[in-house]
């Protein structure tokens, strides 16, 4: 959720330009900015987001052993480049995920107000939920095949590379279809997820920097009128947007994740909708040990991917004028 809840940052502070043509290039700014802040936050977390796969879907070489356990047998099995397996996918992911999440929350946000004429935090929680499904629609694909790069283990191979994935995946699980498997649970679980990361950090930061903006803000380096928060203090509030948002969200997150691995796992004619694949998992590995199995790495996520997004979106506006 880095890029999404970076992108969030530009809220009270950023001033769009007025002219369609300055318009254009403000968004294509946006979209290199955001881009590259979520490539950063993802490559900083991609060891624990590996971990992370292989616990919620009980891969077989990892299924007994807990996050710090798993955490040193990954560089003893495969190497400490297997952190970093499917890790490729992710980046082709995370630049487009991060432009349509940013473009989109804008657009559903002026929406909104315009023709609902709801504002304030209300519409700031409904664009950032819909801006996330849109988001995740356009780019589930990538999601699955990265996914199904990072569930495997060395000398376990399936998947020889990304092509190889997509190719194997169209040919031999119906196609298109067979791409968005696990679709559902990940709409339904991205709405609240994305729609409390924009509320809460939106929320934090605008009474922050309106209640004590000399003890949480700065002056923008490239526009001295427009106030930003301090790097601490984006830390602290996107830290806390994501824990709020992960803690709604992640028995869904559990439930993607276990049908995007379906065909490679053994218990996947139990797992073959979103229902089924909750009941079983609640119903053979319980709420701690199943639909909330591996949150703890999840929190501890929360905090390096939000210091990396955050400085680098921060950085990159500045870098690229969009203050």
């Amino acid at each position: 959720m880095a890029t999404e809840v970076a992108a969030a940052a530009a809220g009270p502070g950023a001033r769009l330009p007025s002219s369609p043509a300055r318009r254009d290039f403000y968004w294509l700014r946006s979209f290199i900015a955001g881009g590259v802040a979520g490539c950063c936050a993802k490559s900083t977390i991609a060891p624990l987001d590996r971990v992370k796969i292989l616990l919620q879907a009980h891969n077989h070489h990892y299924k007994h052993l807990g996050v710090l356990s798993t955490l040193c047998a990954v560089p003893k099995k495969e190497g400490y480049l297997g952190f970093y397996r499917g890790n490729g996918a992710m980046m082709i992911r995370i630049f487009p995920y991060g432009a349509i999440q940013f473009t989109a929350f804008g657009q559903y946000k002026e929406m909104i107000k315009k023709n609902l004429g709801i504002s304030g935090h209300v519409h700031r929680l409904m664009a950032g939920s819909m801006a996330g499904i849109t988001a995740v629609i356009c780019t589930y694909p990538l999601d699955m095949v990265r996914a199904r790069l990072a569930f495997q283990v060395k000398g376990d191979h399936k998947y020889t590379g990304i092509i190889h994935a997509f190719k194997t995946i169209y040919t031999k699980e119906g196609g298109m279809q067979g791409f968005y498997r696990g679709l559902m649970p990940t709409i339904v679980g991205m709405a609240p997820y994305a729609g409390f990361s924009f509320f809460t950090f939106g929320t934090l930061k605008s009474v922050g920097l309106a209640q004590a903006p000399t003890l949480v803000g700065r002056p923008s380096l490239d526009n001295p009128d427009v106030l930003v928060l301090k790097t601490h203090v984006n830390l602290l509030c996107g830290g806390i947007a994501g824990a709020i948002a992960q803690t709604i969200s992640y028995p869904l997150d559990v439930t993607r994740r276990r049908m995007q691995l379906g065909a490679v796992l053994p218990d996947s004619e139990k797992c073959l909708t979103m229902v089924q694949t909750l009941k079983y998992v609640y119903g053979n590995h319980g709420i701690r040990g199943g639909l909330y199995r591996g949150l703890s790495l999840n929190y501890i996520r929360c905090i390096p991917s939000q210091a990396v997004a955050f400085t680098t979106y921060e950085l990159m506006k500045q870098f690229l004028h969009l203050n």
